[in-house]
């Protein structure tokens, strides 16, 4: 009896994770506010009946898919960043795990936060807070590592981590938008060469290698 209820526990899990992954590609497509039962409904092959048995409300699949979406960003993006050594090749590392998985489709629309900071950055609430602090987040782990390649002498001595991240992000999100709409690597070989100009190291030295 207790071995199937752990069996049935664990096949909910699983049913829940991939409903959320759903959710979170369509969010990118969709938008956080355009996400609903009804749709996901649709986009999984379920009855809205079932999906209410694991959100009772649309806040409460708004605020499911942003911690799924958080999961799936730093397992693809920020652990793979994190696992390179400190100082500039970090900064790289984190810069190329990102345009990676732009490039590899994770998400239709693109980063899934880019998308919901474009959507929410308006709309104050809980969920535009939880988007908010992940952003915060990711800037700062940006800067961090930028921090400890100052410290480590391989950028100029004046440089102000906060002031740098913010324009690595920059970069980054523009390549983000641009890769959808043409469908063209160019732009993220253009944001990873003018990134590793600005931080003055060759852009070669990167963990992935180039984005082909």
């Amino acid at each position: 009896m207790a071995e199937s209820l752990t069996t049935h526990q664990s096949a909910g899990e699983r049913s829940r994770q991939t409903i959320l992954e759903t959710a979170a590609r369509l969010a990118t497509v969709e938008g956080l506010d355009g996400l609903t039962i009804g749709k996901l409904a649709e986009a999984v092959g379920m009855s809205k009946s079932g999906l209410y048995a694991h959100f009772k409300s649309k806040e409460d699949l708004q605020l499911a898919t942003i911690a799924m979406a958080r999961e799936i960003f730093d397992r693809e993006v920020t652990d793979p960043g994190q696992s390179a050594a400190p100082g500039a090749t970090r900064v790289l590392a984190l810069c190329d795990a990102f345009l990676a998985h732009v490039e590899d489709g994770v998400y239709p629309g693109g980063c899934f936060f880019v998308a919901a900071a474009a959507e929410m950055n308006a709309r104050p609430g809980e969920i535009r807070d939880h988007i908010a602090q992940f952003v915060a987040e990711w800037l700062g782990a940006i800067a961090t590592a930028v921090e400890q390649a100052r410290e480590l002498g391989e950028i100029e001595p004046q440089v102000e981590p906060g002031q740098l991240a913010f324009e690595i992000n920059a970069l980054l999100s523009a390549a983000n938008l641009a890769y959808p709409l043409f469908g063209d690597p160019t732009v993220l070989h253009v944001a990873r060469k003018a990134i590793a100009e600005r931080l003055d190291t060759p852009a070669d030295e990167a963990t992935r290698g180039p984005i082909s």
